[in-house]
Protein backbone atom coordinates (compact mmCIF):
# COMPACT_ATOMS: atom_id res chain seq x y z
CA UNK A 1 0.00 0.00 0.00
CA UNK A 2 1.07 3.66 -0.84
CA UNK A 3 1.13 5.37 2.00
CA UNK A 4 2.20 8.93 0.81
CA UNK A 5 2.12 9.90 -3.40
CA UNK A 6 2.32 13.34 -5.17
CA UNK A 7 1.31 13.07 -9.18
CA UNK A 8 3.08 16.06 -11.13
CA UNK A 9 3.69 18.22 -8.16
CA UNK A 10 4.51 21.86 -9.74
CA UNK A 11 5.40 24.99 -8.07
CA UNK A 12 5.87 28.28 -9.55
CA UNK A 13 7.38 31.19 -8.62
CA UNK A 14 7.18 33.67 -11.59
CA UNK A 15 8.97 32.58 -14.05
CA UNK A 16 11.01 30.18 -12.06
CA UNK A 17 10.13 26.25 -11.81
CA UNK A 18 10.90 25.10 -7.77
CA UNK A 19 9.31 21.73 -8.76
CA UNK A 20 8.38 20.67 -11.91
CA UNK A 21 6.34 17.32 -12.42
CA UNK A 22 7.27 15.45 -8.76
CA UNK A 23 5.30 12.09 -8.89
CA UNK A 24 6.45 10.30 -6.09
CA UNK A 25 4.93 7.23 -4.27
CA UNK A 26 6.53 6.00 -0.82
CA UNK A 27 5.23 2.63 0.56
CA UNK A 28 3.73 1.59 3.63
CA UNK A 29 6.24 1.56 6.31
CA UNK A 30 9.03 2.74 4.12
CA UNK A 31 12.20 4.17 5.61
CA UNK A 32 13.09 6.66 2.20
CA UNK A 33 15.07 9.47 1.77
CA UNK A 34 14.98 12.04 -0.65
CA UNK A 35 18.27 13.85 -1.33
CA UNK A 36 20.17 16.58 -4.14
CA UNK A 37 22.10 19.25 -4.16
CA UNK A 38 21.57 23.04 -2.59
CA UNK A 39 18.49 24.51 -4.41
CA UNK A 40 17.39 20.97 -5.46
CA UNK A 41 14.00 21.94 -4.58
CA UNK A 42 13.83 19.47 -1.35
CA UNK A 43 12.54 21.88 1.08
CA UNK A 44 10.08 23.63 -1.53
CA UNK A 45 8.72 19.46 -1.89
CA UNK A 46 8.08 19.10 1.99
CA UNK A 47 6.54 23.00 1.76
CA UNK A 48 4.43 21.26 -0.53
CA UNK A 49 3.64 17.98 1.25
CA UNK A 50 2.18 20.00 3.96
CA UNK A 51 0.60 22.63 3.18
CA UNK A 52 2.63 25.19 3.71
CA UNK A 53 2.73 26.48 0.43
CA UNK A 54 -0.09 26.12 -2.21
CA UNK A 55 0.48 24.15 -5.30
CA UNK A 56 0.68 25.49 -8.91
CA UNK A 57 -0.37 21.97 -10.33
CA UNK A 58 -0.74 18.54 -9.34
CA UNK A 59 -2.34 16.12 -6.80
CA UNK A 60 -1.15 15.29 -2.88
CA UNK A 61 -2.62 11.74 -1.78
CA UNK A 62 -2.20 10.29 1.95
CA UNK A 63 -2.87 6.62 2.21
CA UNK A 64 -5.14 6.91 -1.12
CA UNK A 65 -7.07 10.55 0.19
CA UNK A 66 -6.30 13.58 -1.55
CA UNK A 67 -5.52 15.77 0.95
CA UNK A 68 -4.68 18.68 -2.03
CA UNK A 69 -6.94 21.05 -0.72
CA UNK A 70 -6.07 20.55 3.32
CA UNK A 71 -4.54 23.28 5.83
CA UNK A 72 -1.38 22.13 7.47
CA UNK A 73 -2.84 21.54 10.90
CA UNK A 74 -5.67 19.35 9.11
CA UNK A 75 -2.98 17.15 7.27
CA UNK A 76 -1.60 16.86 10.73
CA UNK A 77 -4.63 15.37 11.89
CA UNK A 78 -4.48 12.86 9.19
CA UNK A 79 -1.32 11.89 10.21
CA UNK A 80 1.45 13.67 7.88
CA UNK A 81 3.61 15.44 10.69
CA UNK A 82 7.30 17.05 10.20
CA UNK A 83 10.16 18.31 12.01
CA UNK A 84 11.80 21.49 10.96
CA UNK A 85 15.36 21.53 9.92
CA UNK A 86 15.72 24.36 12.46
CA UNK A 87 14.11 23.53 15.81
CA UNK A 88 10.65 24.71 16.54
CA UNK A 89 10.86 24.07 20.19
CA UNK A 90 8.88 26.10 23.37
CA UNK A 91 12.15 27.41 25.27
CA UNK A 92 10.51 27.56 28.11
CA UNK A 93 8.83 24.83 28.45
CA UNK A 94 9.93 21.15 29.35
CA UNK A 95 9.84 18.12 27.60
CA UNK A 96 7.53 16.52 29.09
CA UNK A 97 5.18 19.48 29.09
CA UNK A 98 5.93 19.84 25.46
CA UNK A 99 5.28 16.56 24.50
CA UNK A 100 2.18 16.46 26.87
CA UNK A 101 0.85 19.37 24.81
CA UNK A 102 1.71 17.22 21.85
CA UNK A 103 -0.24 14.06 23.10
CA UNK A 104 -3.27 16.45 24.44
CA UNK A 105 -3.70 17.47 21.13
CA UNK A 106 -3.82 14.37 19.43
CA UNK A 107 -6.38 13.38 21.73
CA UNK A 108 -8.33 16.00 20.90
CA UNK A 109 -7.83 17.86 24.23
CA UNK A 110 -6.57 20.31 22.51
CA UNK A 111 -5.64 23.79 24.53
CA UNK A 112 -8.17 22.67 27.76
CA UNK A 113 -5.47 20.47 28.74
CA UNK A 114 -3.40 23.19 28.46
CA UNK A 115 -3.66 24.29 32.22
CA UNK A 116 -3.96 21.05 33.91
CA UNK A 117 -1.66 18.84 32.19
CA UNK A 118 -0.65 16.46 34.45
CA UNK A 119 -4.81 15.72 34.92
CA UNK A 120 -4.68 13.46 32.45
CA UNK A 121 -3.66 9.84 33.48
CA UNK A 122 -3.13 8.55 29.82
CA UNK A 123 -1.69 12.11 28.63
CA UNK A 124 0.76 11.92 31.67
CA UNK A 125 1.76 8.02 31.06
CA UNK A 126 1.93 8.54 27.25
CA UNK A 127 4.30 11.38 27.12
CA UNK A 128 6.39 9.91 29.94
CA UNK A 129 6.80 6.75 27.85
CA UNK A 130 7.67 8.87 24.85
CA UNK A 131 10.38 10.24 26.30
CA UNK A 132 11.87 7.23 27.59
CA UNK A 133 11.54 5.84 24.31
CA UNK A 134 13.41 9.15 23.45
CA UNK A 135 16.09 9.02 25.95
CA UNK A 136 14.52 12.03 27.56
CA UNK A 137 13.38 10.84 30.85
CA UNK A 138 16.68 12.68 32.46
CA UNK A 139 15.76 15.75 31.55
CA UNK A 140 12.49 16.05 31.00
CA UNK A 141 11.47 18.64 33.64
CA UNK A 142 14.30 20.75 32.71
CA UNK A 143 13.47 23.91 30.43
CA UNK A 144 14.16 23.02 26.75
CA UNK A 145 16.63 25.86 26.44
CA UNK A 146 19.23 24.67 28.73
CA UNK A 147 19.29 21.18 26.85
CA UNK A 148 22.37 20.27 24.88
CA UNK A 149 21.68 20.61 21.52
CA UNK A 150 21.24 17.23 20.52
CA UNK A 151 18.58 16.78 23.05
CA UNK A 152 16.59 19.32 21.38
CA UNK A 153 16.86 17.41 18.14
CA UNK A 154 15.63 14.26 19.77
CA UNK A 155 12.66 16.33 21.70
CA UNK A 156 11.55 17.93 18.32
CA UNK A 157 11.08 13.85 17.55
CA UNK A 158 9.68 13.01 20.01
CA UNK A 159 7.10 16.04 20.00
CA UNK A 160 6.48 14.75 16.29
CA UNK A 161 5.62 10.95 17.08
CA UNK A 162 2.98 12.50 19.93
CA UNK A 163 1.43 13.59 17.28
CA UNK A 164 0.48 9.83 15.93
CA UNK A 165 1.96 10.18 12.46
CA UNK A 166 1.17 7.78 9.94
CA UNK A 167 3.73 9.57 7.79
CA UNK A 168 6.75 11.48 9.47
CA UNK A 169 8.63 13.80 7.28
CA UNK A 170 12.20 14.15 9.09
CA UNK A 171 14.13 17.31 7.63
CA UNK A 172 17.47 17.19 8.51
CA UNK A 173 17.24 15.80 12.23
CA UNK A 174 21.14 15.57 12.88
CA UNK A 175 21.86 19.30 11.47
CA UNK A 176 24.28 21.25 13.51
CA UNK A 177 24.70 18.03 15.97
CA UNK A 178 28.11 18.23 17.46
CA UNK A 179 29.58 14.28 16.63
CA UNK A 180 29.75 13.08 19.99
CA UNK A 181 25.57 13.46 20.57
CA UNK A 182 25.10 12.29 16.85
CA UNK A 183 24.84 8.20 17.97
CA UNK A 184 22.20 8.36 20.01
CA UNK A 185 20.79 10.39 17.42
CA UNK A 186 20.98 7.94 14.91
CA UNK A 187 20.38 4.62 17.24
CA UNK A 188 16.61 6.49 18.14
CA UNK A 189 15.87 7.33 14.55
CA UNK A 190 16.74 3.06 13.54
CA UNK A 191 14.16 2.14 16.11
CA UNK A 192 10.99 4.74 15.34
CA UNK A 193 7.83 2.66 15.28
CA UNK A 194 8.35 0.25 12.19
CA UNK A 195 4.36 1.42 11.53
CA UNK A 196 5.72 5.01 11.07
CA UNK A 197 6.41 5.52 7.44
CA UNK A 198 9.24 8.16 7.17
CA UNK A 199 10.69 10.12 4.82
CA UNK A 200 13.87 11.53 5.67
CA UNK A 201 15.51 14.67 3.80
CA UNK A 202 19.06 14.54 5.31
CA UNK A 203 22.59 16.15 3.81
CA UNK A 204 24.35 13.23 5.92
CA UNK A 205 24.95 10.27 3.22
CA UNK A 206 26.23 7.97 6.20
CA UNK A 207 22.91 8.54 7.67
CA UNK A 208 21.39 8.45 4.30
CA UNK A 209 22.77 5.28 3.23
CA UNK A 210 22.22 3.44 6.39
CA UNK A 211 18.50 4.62 7.07
CA UNK A 212 17.10 4.40 3.82
CA UNK A 213 15.75 1.43 2.00
CA UNK A 214 15.03 3.60 -0.76
CA UNK A 215 16.57 6.73 -2.35
CA UNK A 216 14.88 9.61 -4.72
CA UNK A 217 16.92 12.33 -5.81
CA UNK A 218 16.01 15.66 -7.37
CA UNK A 219 18.15 18.16 -9.57
CA UNK A 220 16.62 21.20 -10.65
CA UNK A 221 13.23 20.80 -9.14
CA UNK A 222 12.75 17.07 -10.94
CA UNK A 223 13.21 13.83 -9.76
CA UNK A 224 16.34 12.26 -11.04
CA UNK A 225 17.10 9.29 -10.29
CA UNK A 226 15.83 6.61 -7.31
CA UNK A 227 16.55 3.04 -6.42
CA UNK A 228 17.90 1.49 -3.65
CA UNK A 229 21.05 2.99 -1.84
CA UNK A 230 23.80 0.09 -3.75
CA UNK A 231 21.33 1.44 -6.93
CA UNK A 232 21.66 5.53 -5.88
CA UNK A 233 25.12 5.20 -5.22
CA UNK A 234 26.22 2.77 -8.26
CA UNK A 235 24.48 5.65 -10.43
CA UNK A 236 27.28 7.56 -12.75
CA UNK A 237 24.91 10.29 -13.21
CA UNK A 238 24.12 10.66 -9.81
CA UNK A 239 27.79 10.86 -9.03
CA UNK A 240 27.83 13.25 -11.10
CA UNK A 241 25.49 16.07 -10.29
CA UNK A 242 25.53 15.25 -6.26
CA UNK A 243 27.57 12.65 -4.52
CA UNK A 244 30.71 13.61 -6.57
CA UNK A 245 30.78 17.40 -5.77
CA UNK A 246 31.28 17.03 -2.59
CA UNK A 247 28.86 18.98 -1.95
CA UNK A 248 26.26 17.49 0.33
CA UNK A 249 23.42 20.15 0.11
Amino acid sequence: MTALATFALNKRFGGIAATQDVSLAIAEGARHALIGPNGAGKTTLINLLTGVLPLSGGRIELQGKDITALAPHQRVRRGLVRTFQINQLFAQLTPLESVALAASESHRLGARAWPRLGASAVVRDEAADILERFRLADVMSRPTAELPYGKRRLLEVAIAIACRPRVLLLDEPVAGVPEGERREILDTLAALPADVTVLLIEHDMDLVFSFASRISVMVGGALFAEGTGTEIAADPRVRAVYLGEGNHG
